[in-house]
């Protein structure tokens, strides 16, 4: 069964969830941002929680209202249930502009609003109650809300932890093909990207080996057991504190920083590398080469690599790739502006002995023309001109011809 329902939200509660949706990577095959494919997860993996925190919330105020001897146990439970929706769950600004989005459930989700539109509601409406459930949902830090978008996930990745099982799985990023058996030892949480990691050690292969968890799939508990080495779980670790979104080993690297380029690295804190060392404008780093190269791309001059020398090479190639695409680009913006010339030198041409003599005549000197001769103008705007005469000393002319216009010239 399939049926869809109208919720009214704020445009920011809206803006958030999309947000969350393509952190999340839920999208569908054209590319765009699978906000509906998102909210039935949300719905099916959190309703329980925010059933259970909400019923739990209410009892603790009907208790206190209750210990007020002039209200009833009816009369506090009603009103424990207005100030919930009214003061703690309502949470959106009046002064937002409001939006309204189709939701549209089926299979889990649809049985779940099914439970809610016969069981629940009491004297809030079904778009109400969903809005209620979003902006809960939206309170929770972002490694918890991705902890219940992926709950089965989690669920099976903590299982396998507590009972030293392989686990295997599949990646939807690009470089991990295929199915995955790992030893898996914890999940760590990166502290600039808030997203969670599963650490483990390659089964197959011995590695060390860092994971996403959003982009797990087919997460399955095999019957096969491993042994936890300690020295693997103490490296692993110490790899979840520090930088749980890599797994390479580290490289000692010298920048030479501006001041400028301080200042950057002070303000942009995704993956950050850490700080070893710093004497004077010489900052000493260790950390994985990838990591660092990924980082300090967007510093151009403000952060000069001294070594390694590998690193100074990949950085040297990634400003020159860069350098030649822009020059590309000039080069075929030159070339469209040229046929653009050529087409509107054409028309002109080819109506040249139907305008009046005085129409034709061009120069930098006629105080009307100088400017537009200017070396600072492109060609385009020259292109204008001349249009723009031809144009008019046709009109003037009585003229009854269609003049081409230079995009349908065939050169």
């Amino acid at each position: 069964m399939t049926e869809k329902y109208k919720i009214y939200l704020s445009e920011d509660t809206k803006s958030r969830l999309m947000n969350d949706a393509e952190l999340f990577e839920f999208f569908r095959k054209d590319g765009t941002v699978n906000l509906n494919g998102f909210l039935k997860e949300l719905i099916v993996n959190y309703f329980d929680q925010y059933r259970k925190d909400n019923d739990e919330l209410l009892k603790d105020v009907i208790n206190e209202l209750t210990s007020v001897k002039s209200l009833k146990s009816k009369e506090a439970s009603q009103l424990a249930d207005k100030i919930i929706r009214t003061y703690i769950n309502n949470k959106e600004t009046a002064s937002g502009k409001s939006t309204v989005i189709t939701l549209t459930v089926s299979g889990e989700s649809y049985n779940i609003i099914k439970i809610i539109e016969n069981n629940l509601l009491q004297d809030s409406s079904m778009s109400g109650y969903i809005k209620d459930m979003f902006l809960s949902y939206l309170s929770i830090p972002r490694n918890k809300r991705e902890e219940i978008i992926f709950k089965p996930t989690y669920e099976a990745i903590n299982k396998a932890i507590a009972e030293n099982k392989v686990l295997t799985f599949s990646s939807t990023n690009s470089r991990n093909k295929g199915t995955v058996h790992v030893e898996p030892y914890l999940i760590a949480t990166s502290k600039e990207e808030q997203f969670s990691y599963l650490l483990c050690h390659g089964h197959d292969y011995y590695k060390d080996h860092t994971f996403r968890i959003s982009r797990l799939r087919n997460v399955f508990v095999t019957s096969d057991t491993f042994t936890k080495d300690k020295k693997i779980e103490a490296r692993l670790t110490e790899m979840g504190i520090r930088r749980p979104h890599s797994a390479s080993p580290d490289i000692h690297e010298v920048v030479l920083m501006t001041e400028r380029g301080k200042d950057m690295y002070r303000m942009i804190v995704k993956n950050r590398p850490a700080l070893s060392k710093a004497e004077g404008d010489k900052c000493h780093f260790d950390w994985p080469e990838m990591q660092l190269e990924d980082y300090f791309r967007r510093f151009g001059k403000e952060a000069i690599v001294i070594r390694p020398k590998s690193l100074k090479q990949k950085l040297v190639k990634y400003y020159e790739d860069a350098v030649e695409g822009v020059r590309k680009i000039i080069q075929k913006e030159n070339l469209a502006f040229r046929k653009a010339f050529m087409c509107s030198s054409f028309v002109f041409i080819a109506y040249a002995d139907l305008l009046p003599a005085s129409s034709l005549t061009f120069s930098s000197e006629r105080p009307e023309h100088s400017a537009i001769f200017s070396s600072d103008n492109e060609p385009s705007l020259i292109i204008f001109f001349a249009q723009s005469i031809l144009t008019s000393s046709l009109i003037s002319s009585n003229i009854s011809h269609i003049v081409s216009t230079p995009s349908s010239v065939s050169l």
